[in-house]
């Protein structure tokens, strides 16, 4: 864990901009004055090195020795730094270190030379490949379904030549003509699951491991960010899936060491109770735990069991979360991930012959894949973690009776930390983890949408004030400059999609009744993702009697729909799409902008729901961007952030817009929440004294179960939760805060308070208080 306390400069807040072709560094340098303005205290750029030809995200890099020409090249990254530094500000960039884009082989020279040369190659001990297992060669699978004459060899006059199919390109090795004469084999798409001998990132064939636990490999790759360092251009660094690293404390004491102890954050999910490791080199992760926390302390736990049994209804039987995990985690690892499974049961199987044992080899998969399965985090660091294995052991051997006598073979091996079949075990955990839940079960399961965020755990349906308020007492002590966030770049969806979702959990017979409405004007064919599809619909509009302020909205919401019916996988997915259910699913898209029906059951609920809505939204900003840790603001979330799943998130964001609003020369109906966010972060940056610590604040009177507050040193957060519930009882009455001495100063209103509520929050929901000295 980094010392705050050293000489590290770490960030007051950051934001986050989605650099790409489209919105350049350039363009990045040029709204730096109005995010100063606003308050932000470092800007945080997304993957900066080359990568595939007009990438919109930059997770596909296929070079590492500079900036993406795209993206704004060496020039544009100087042009932001020095804007930067002229306002102050410090630079946070996201660095992939895990896989490369291979999508295109002749724009990555490192695979591109692979594929030329073989194991002959300098760079092929940068790629993690199990040469043997392929004969010798590399298993592209690109190939389409009887597709095969279109694979064209093209050899020219002067020698050399290429392997064409379609507009994709591979290299000839030298002196070769044919096809069975290259280091690699182009084969059937549907082969990835089986025969696919490279590591990659997730299931992505396109995105293939590097091994930058070799040191040469970690040089090699870091060369560029050695540069941003050692030139100052750059002050921290967002770490990308470091659970595909083979090590990742390693990774993060090399990287501590290329960059000086810089101020570096992972992107590592926690699943409930699992703590980061305490040894490694990072500040603290990018802020799911954080997000997951905010979310359920403004959960009304009494809507727990009406939506469940609501769910159940839908389904047609009761929801088991755990076995829904399971099973989904099951079928990643017995399907798409399979050649990751198998290369383990080699690799176990090497690992069994050196000390003179066997093992069934069937068996030994099929106990990895179980084992996979059963896994309760995305992976363990042995031995820092061991008691995870553990619990997969025996959650596997109660689940899998028959394969005692493997699960007794595996158990050793898995156990060895240096041994192969372990740390290969280790890297795919996660992958198995991210497939079967994240991109998966949180598809199937529509009881509360808000609650199926990346990092957090579904059947987890709220926190109280008092279990916040001891996590957040805990966070301060132990990782004090972590991020937190409210949206990424990775959400399923935009923080205030969330915030309005919520409201149903106060709201489930409303939600209810508007529901089976919907369902009977727009029926599909599964009722539970229909629940899904209309909480995604709600979550995403703020004023339904007017959508076609939204142009883009059909689109948008076709998109997500597609996305989310495929990625569960139930009734349809990407490989063989089912055409009439889809055109089902699309047709309830389509009356929400066709039927009038339609669209008076969402005005009404809408209605309903607006302005508990705006309370939750303004009170999950104001937590995240005042707990302890470090926020981040999205890029656009000083506004309503309504965004769906990737694409849809990444869209471009008006900074002219958002600049007038914050200069008072243009109006929009979020500006509450600017104000919020300008507020917060300037008194973060200006007077950072007053965030260095961690009181609960109490409250007394009829209504304080409504509220959470804490002082953090000297600024003293006060927000509304459940707001339905507090109307219902008449407002705030008696309740009043039981404030320190002195004078307190709400910044967000400019007024003192003797800390009753109903005068504190009578313009906004939440408040950010100071001593008036």
């Amino acid at each position: 864990m980094t010392d705050p306390a050293s000489e590290t400069r770490t960030p007051h807040s950051t934001y986050r901009l989605q650099v790409s072709p489209d919105f350049d560094l350039y363009a990045a340098a040029r709204v730096l004055p109005y995010l100063h303005d606003l308050g932000v205290d470092w800007v945080y750029l997304s993957p900066l090195l080359a990568s595939e030809p007009g990438s919109t995200h930059g997770y596909d890099v296929v070079a590492f020795d500079h900036v993406d020409p795209e993206r704004g090249g060496e020039e544009g990254l100087a042009a932001v730094s020095a804007e930067a530094r002229r306002l102050g500000m410090g630079i946070l960039v996201d660095i992939v270190p895990n896989h490369v884009g291979v999508a295109t082989p002749s724009e990555d020279p490192w695979w591109w030379d692979v594929l030329r040369l073989g194991r002959a190659s300098e760079h092929a001990n940068a790629f993690d490949v199990d040469w043997a297992a392929g004969d010798g060669r590399i298993v592209i699978p690109v190939i389409g379904d009887d597709d095969e004459d279109a694979i064209k060899v093209v050899v020219s006059a002067r020698g050399g030549g290429e392997v064409r199919y379609h507009d994709q390109r591979f290299p000839l090795a030298p002196g070769t003509t044919t096809l069975e004469e290259q280091h690699y084999e182009l084969v059937n798409w549907r082969a990835a699951d089986e025969d696919l001998n490279y590591r990659r990132f997730f299931a992505v064939n396109s995105l293939a491991a590097v091994r930058v636990e070799d040191p040469e490999v970690f040089a090699e790759t870091h060369v560029e960010i050695k540069r941003w360092f050692d030139e100052g251009l750059v002050d921290g660094l967002r770490v990308d899936h470091p659970d595909g690293l083979r090590d990742p404390k390693r990774y993060l004491d090399d990287l501590a060491a290329l960059t000086g102890g810089a101020y570096v954050l992972v992107e590592k999910i926690l699943e409930p109770g699992e703590e980061l490791p305490s040894e490694w080199a990072t500040a603290g992760t990018t802020g799911y735990d954080a997000l997951a926390l905010v979310d359920r302390v403004l959960t009304d736990p009494a809507g727990e069991a009406p939506l469940s049994a609501l769910e159940d209804r839908l389904r047609g039987a009761p929801v088991d979360w755990a076995r829904m995990v399971h099973d989904n985690k099951r079928a990643v690892a017995d399907g798409i991930l399979h050649s990751e499974v198998l290369r383990i049961s080699r690799e176990v199987d090497t690992y069994l012959e050196a000390r003179d044992e066997s093992a069934d080899e069937d068996a030994v998969a099929d106990a990895i894949g179980e084992l996979l399965a059963c896994f309760p985090v995305y992976r363990s660091y042995l031995p820092e973690g061991r008691h995870h294995l553990d619990e997969a052991f025996a959650a596997a051997r109660a689940e899998r009776p028959d394969l005692a006598g493997t699960f007794d073979v595996l158990e050793p091996v898995m156990n060895d930390e240096w041994g192969q079949p372990a740390r290969r075990f280790q890297q795919t955990s996660g992958m198995v983890m991210a497939k079967g839940v994240e991109d998966c079960s949180f598809y199937r399961w529509s009881r509360l949408t808000s609650l199926n965020e990346v990092g957090a755990d579904p059947s987890v349906f709220s926190v109280d004030v008092a279990t916040f308020h001891d996590a957040m007492a805990a966070r301060q002590r132990d990782w004090p400059v972590s991020m937190t966030t409210l949206s990424t770049h990775d959400t399923k969806r935009g923080e205030d999609v969330r915030a309005r979702i919520t409201v149903l959990a106060e709201e489930p017979g409303h939600w209810k009744q508007a529901l089976e409405e919907l369902l009977r004007l727009a029926p599909v064919p599964d009722p539970a993702f229909g629940s899904l599809l209309w909480q995604a619909v709600l979550g995403a509009v703020w004023t339904w009697e007017t959508p076609d302020h939204l142009p883009d909205l059909p689109e948008r919401l076709h998109g997500y729909a597609e996305k989310a019916m495929r990625e569960a996988g139930d009734r349809t997915t990407w490989t063989e799409p089912d055409e009439a259910y889809e055109a089902a699913v699309h047709a309830a898209v389509d009356a929400v902008f066709a039927s009038e029906e339609v669209r008076a059951v969402l005005t009404d609920l809408a209605a309903r729901i607006d302005a508990p809505a705006q309370a939750n939204s303004l009170a999950a900003k104001l937590l995240a961007l005042t707990m302890p840790g470090v926020p981040d603001v999205y890029q656009g979330s000083e506004l309503w952030e309504t965004s769906l799943v990737d694409p849809d998130n990444r869209r471009p964001v008006d900074f002219g817009h958002r600049a007038a609003v914050l200069a008072g020369t243009a109006e929009d109906d979020a500006a509450a929440k600017l104000h919020v966010t300008c507020s917060a972060l300037t008194l973060r940056r200006e007077r950072p004294e007053l965030f260095t610590g961690y009181t609960p604040v109490a409250a007394t009177g009829s209504a304080a179960g409504h509220a959470v507050a804490y002082n953090r040193g000297g600024a003293i957060t006060v927000v509304t939760r459940l707001p339905v519930g507090l109307a219902a009882a008449g407002g705030w009455g008696d309740t009043t805060l039981d404030l320190p001495s002195g004078t307190w100063h709400d910044v967000l209103t400019g007024l003192d308070t003797d800390g009753r509520l109903a005068d504190l929050l009578a313009v906004h929901p939440v408040a950010l208080l100071v001593r008036k000295d």
